[in-house]
């Protein structure tokens, strides 16, 4: 029996709701749907519990059954999490204090799910990293506190059991999976010395060899770091504010890579511009950058840092794999339309190239089917609702808020991994009854005083890159090269298929192929060999129009002369 797709959690301005994953994508019968408003919701890591937190109390409930697990009576409550064995509920207020105090109320809580008990409360004023991070296997957790990392051992938040002290340590991430952790440790820079990240492995946190890897770099008021789904390496996004050249309005960008085992890159992208996504596959072994002014490419990278496959040009801001890796979603959101692009990783060929118009969030299903996108406030506050659908395009369920309501976020139910295999890849649409919305190929607008004419192609304002496969030795070449590497090779087949006993009967051709002999009048041979030089160059233009390139209007104009070139060179040869 196929395992149950996962619930939806739909928090919106007149409630909170579970339903049930598609097709049905009815409420979910077990849950009880609170009217109030809540401020945030929340599933465990293996998505057994949910949680969430409405103004008056915080509850966590059984996804399966809806039975209650506990309510905490936290009004003030804004923020909760649980941790990877659900043995700690995590819930966040914002600071304050009165008048009369000097200290405040401690705000962020840690609470045993099955007690209830309050098992310590702690300062946490900053939003960021307001939540400690966990190992899977809850041996240590570790939280950040006036520039230094604290680690707890065991959930035994009494207890210190080692510090990170660094000078302004600003971020950390800690690696994903058990035993040993890794932490991904980030620095700015400060009076002429450059920012940095370095990887510890815990406990070994001091002495000058302690660090697995070290990265350091000048041009970064911000860095995001992203580790893989092995913890075996880290890709460190730096960003600055301004961009001191000017060419954009978005700061600059720069990608590193650091690996535990001491490597360190700096990723060469091939086109300028700015970084819009950097995202992991889940197998670990390559990751996908979309990168660069508009129209943007999306590049697939290996551990090497070394590309594997570019996706051409297009408009686009995201990547999103599938939790089993099998499938790339390409989107633009944001001020995009919201075109998709979906492909398959294992042989790079698109599937579907669908559309969701003011969409402001996208996430997998994690059974790797399904996806849904939503339009919710405060980003949007009209047409607010979200859409289902199967990645082939296919719209298999549609909501919209009801008049005077607003949408806030939709969550998918995490699970158990490997409860969802991977599947073979389908290209053939799903069948719905909302059909598709796979975009249609749209024609540049004509006057009316000249649609009865030949349509010739438009001139682009960006030249469009399609797609290449960069795996067969092809990624040491540059651009211009791979371009006379692929003439070279179907000039050299097209010889090869000819036969030889054919002989050119076309003059343009026999003057591609072999050399006239001198008429003995060099004005003569000089015209003859200028309109052979043309007719050549015109050969040229006709193989990259078969080859799909958009020709320029003078391009099209030389075309058009083939015929008065080759009336030409009879005369002349006639002549001579």
């Amino acid at each position: 029996m196929a395992p149950t797709i996962p619930l939806l959690a739909v928090r919106a301005s007149d409630g909170t709701s579970l339903l049930c994953g598609p097709p049905s994508c009815e409420q979910h019968l077990s849950f009880q749907r609170d009217s109030r408003s809540s401020r945030c919701v929340s599933f465990s890591r293996d998505g057994t519990l949910f949680g969430w937190c409405n103004g008056l109390n915080v509850s966590v409930v059984k996804s399966s059954d809806g039975s209650l697990v506990g309510t905490f009576d936290l009004p003030k409550a804004a923020l909760l999490e649980f941790s990877p064995l659900n043995n700690i509920l995590v819930t966040w207020q914002p600071y304050s204090k009165a008048k009369d105090s000097a200290q405040g109320e401690a705000n962020l809580q840690l609470w045993d799910l099955q007690s209830g008990q309050l098992i310590k409360a702690l300062y946490q004023k900053k939003l960021d990293s307001w939540c400690p991070s966990w190992s899977e296997d809850e041996e240590i957790s570790v939280r950040s506190v006036n520039n230094e990392l604290h680690f707890y051992e065991n959930n035994n938040f009494n207890l210190i059991a080692n510090k990170l002290h660094m000078q302004k340590v600003s971020d950390f991430v800690l690696s994903p999976g058990g035993q040993p952790s890794k932490v991904a440790v980030y620095v700015p820079g400060s009076k002429g010395a450059p920012s940095f990240v370095r990887l510890y492995q815990y406990p070994v946190l001091g002495g000058p060899t302690a660090a697995l890897a070290n990265k350091s770099f000048f041009k970064a008021d911000r860095v995001s770091m992203q580790w893989n789904k092995k913890g075996s390496a880290v890709l460190v996004t730096s960003s600055t504010e301004v961009d001191k050249s000017g060419a954009s309005y978005y700061g600059e960008q720069t990608l590193h890579y650091l690996s535990v085992s001491g490597e360190t890159s700096l990723v060469q992208l091939q086109k300028s511009g700015p970084i819009y996504d950097v995202v992991w596959s889940p197998g670990s072994a390559e990751f996908c950058v979309v990168y660069g002014f508009m129209p943007a490419k999306a590049t697939v990278y290996s551990l090497k840092c070394e590309p594997i496959f570019d996706f051409g040009t297009g408009p686009r801001n995201a990547a999103y794999y599938s939790p089993q890796g099998h499938i790339l979603v390409l989107a633009g959101f944001g001020n995009l339309r919201g075109q998709m692009e979906v492909w398959d990783v294992k042989k790079y060929k698109q599937v579907s190239k669908p559309e969701a118009p003011d969409a402001t969030h996208f996430s997998w299903c994690p059974d790797g089917e399904h996806v849904v996108t939503a339009t919710c406030s405060p980003r949007l506050r009209v047409s607010n609702g979200f859409k289902i659908w199967h990645y082939t395009g296919s719209v298999l369920h549609k909501q919209e808020a009801e008049p005077g309501s607003e949408l806030w976020e939709v969550r998918w139910q995490p699970v158990a991994e490997g409860r969802f295999p991977g599947r073979p890849v389908r290209y053939q649409a799903a069948p719905s009854q909302l059909g598709t919305t796979q975009a249609t190929p749209t024609q540049a607008y004509r006057p009316p005083a000249l649609r009865h004419l030949p349509a010739t192609p438009s001139t682009k304002l960006h030249e469009e890159e399609l797609p290449q496969d960069l795996r067969q030795g092809e990624k040491s070449l540059s651009k211009s090269a791979l371009k006379n590497q692929r003439k070279r090779e179907a000039k050299k087949a097209k010889q090869e298929s000819k036969p030889e006993t054919e002989l050119p009967s076309d003059p343009a051709h026999m003057s591609n192929s072999q050399s006239e002999p001198s008429c003995g009048d060099p004005e003569t041979d000089k015209k003859i060999k200028n309109v052979k030089k043309k007719l050549k160059a015109i050969e040229e233009l006709k193989d990259q129009q078969a080859s799909g390139k958009v020709l320029q209007k003078n391009q099209l104009e030389k075309l058009q002369k083939e015929g008065q070139l080759l009336k030409e060179l009879e005369e002349l040869q006639i002549e001579a």
